[in-house]
């Protein structure tokens, strides 16, 4: 028997807990996955994956078995900067990454190694720069390939919830340059001009926006750099269903007497409902567990939102991991619940072969 599985063909809990400490111990801020994704490529390659990095850096490990429809397992390989300690204290495995994302992904891994009564293509993926504007492993995966039946996506649920959505988001980066004059002039001046688009996107959102509601709107500013002559500042608007983002646009720079607004980043929130097959196969996985699901939506956004937005197919976001350490200090995971969430994925795979097939094979997916 390989030491990796146990006799009934799942991944041994020794091998799950090494797999992800070994991600943990190597940094991967976004734009820096090189050495993450090689020692992925390498360990999915030893639990049977056909495995290989594509053209923009992301993991792509496939497992071919037998007839049925392809579910896609997609999690993040990046992290917010910052190097933290890896080490296990008391049941909890701490180190950037543990909870934003590679708990998750490393669940996915271990789960579609160990869903051995699934007939059909399991596609676990490992993409780059989720933690970026761009969120260019993603576009990537939907540019070039095609749709699988079914997709969970891999972010810190907590291993008794599903993830039914997400907001959207809107990034925006206004600059603008003023003459060189006293500071006692009554001419507006760059830094003043700024602070007054801040303003005004604050109050063109209205009073009950917030980043604590699903849906309404909240801004925030993330950076500002100005003086009397010149001024940037970007903002972030994280966005509900059916938000009208052309018209907040307009109506911004209607507001603006100089300068240029640019719209940096748009993406769309997205949101499944509770009779999904996907939120309904890792729900059956949590009940398998002895616990009663949550169905959440999400204020924040992730690839779930990027894949949406052209793959309509049955999809939902689950990972073990608290999302409130998310590039925090004190990440880590509690590796109880790594297990558990391992578990879950593995039966809610199972129970996705039942799904009809209506995709064929990625394209270069299967290299």
């Amino acid at each position: 028997m390989n030491w990796r599985f146990t006799a009934s063909g799942s991944v041994t809990e020794t091998y799950a807990v090494g797999l992800l400490r070994n991600m943990l111990e190597i940094p991967s801020a976004s734009y820096h996955e090189g050495d993450l994704a090689d020692y992925l490529v390498d360990a999915m390659t030893d639990l049977g994956f056909q495995a290989h990095i594509d053209e923009v850096g992301n993991v792509i490990g496939v497992l071919e078995r037998g007839d049925g429809p392809t579910v896609m397992l997609l999690g993040h390989m990046d992290t917010v900067s910052g190097v933290l300690p890896v080490r296990p204290i008391d049941g909890r495995l701490y180190g950037r990454g543990a909870v934003d994302a590679k708990g998750p992904l490393a669940a996915m891994i271990c789960a579609a190694a160990g869903a051995v009564d699934f007939r059909g293509r399991i596609v676990v993926i490992g993409v780059v720069e989720e933690e970026t504007p761009r969120s260019r492993g993603a576009m990537a995966i939907r540019a070039n390939h095609e749709r699988p039946d079914a997709l969970i996506i891999g972010e810190p649920s907590g291993w008794s919830s599903v993830v039914l959505g997400y907001k959207g988001k809107l990034d925006l980066r206004y600059t603008v340059r003023c003459p060189a004059t006293h500071p006692s002039n009554p001419e507006p001046k760059a830094s003043e001009l700024a602070v007054a688009c801040w303003t005004a996107l604050v109050e063109l959102l209205g009073p009950d926006a917030g980043h604590g509601v699903f849906d309404q709107p909240g801004a925030t500013l993330c950076q500002l750099n100005a003086d009397l002559t010149t001024a940037t500042v970007e903002l972030s608007v994280r966005i509900p269903p059916g938000f009208d983002v052309e018209a907040l646009v307009r109506a911004l720079r209607d507001r603006l007497p100089s300068g240029r607004l640019e719209v940096l980043n748009s993406v769309a929130a997205c949101r499944v409902g509770r009779a999904d097959p996907v939120v309904r196969a890792v729900a059956s996985g949590i009940r398998r567990l002895h616990a009663q699901p949550r169905l959440v939506v999400k204020t924040a956004t992730s690839d779930m939102n990027t894949l949406a937005e052209v793959w309509d197919i049955p999809m939902a976001t689950y990972g073990p991991g608290d999302s409130s350490l998310d590039h925090s200090d004190d990440e880590h995971i509690m590796l109880s619940d790594y297990k558990r969430g391992i578990d879950v994925l593995t039966i809610a795979i199972s129970e996705l072969a039942h799904l009809p097939v209506h995709s064929g094979h990625p394209k270069g997916v299967g290299r």
